[in-house]
């Protein structure tokens, strides 16, 4: 698995409404030290726009991991009420009106989330697990 960093300039091309919550992680100090983490070795998140609630939205495409019949995959790393939370269109993709609708991967999407948190381990170096 490999996480390729979409820029906030074309952020809004590339996500879909296919993206959905994987999970929300709630460890006391890991939504700081990712935020921390993501800026030094990603920059400027995807998104700008701070708020209480949410104060960053890192999205990637993710590289090594089949997602067909959709045409690419997304990660999205944000912060959500001082959880970590984990989105992806794994198991979705949009159909000809782009409305969201599962495809045979969706119940291997649990599976897909410990893969994700375990890549998220090493290269960030936080616990998830």
């Amino acid at each position: 698995m490999q996480l390729e960093l979409i820029p906030v300039e074309e952020f809004y091309f590339a996500l879909t409404l296919a993206v959905r919550t994987l999970e929300d992680v709630e460890t006391p100090g890991l939504v700081e030290h990712v935020r921390n983490k993501l800026l030094v070795e990603c920059g400027q998140p995807s998104t700008v726009s701070p708020g209480q609630q949410n104060t960053f939205n890192y999205v990637f495409r993710v590289q090594g991991v089949d997602n067909s019949p959709a045409p690419q995959l997304l990660v999205s790393l944000s912060d959500w009420q001082d959880k970590l939370r984990l989105s992806s269109d794994y198991g979705w993709t949009l159909d000809q009106e782009r409305k969201p609708i599962r495809t045979d991967k969706f119940g291997r999407r649990s599976h897909f989330t410990l893969e994700l948190r375990s890549h998220l381990q090493q290269w960030l170096q936080i616990p998830l697990i």
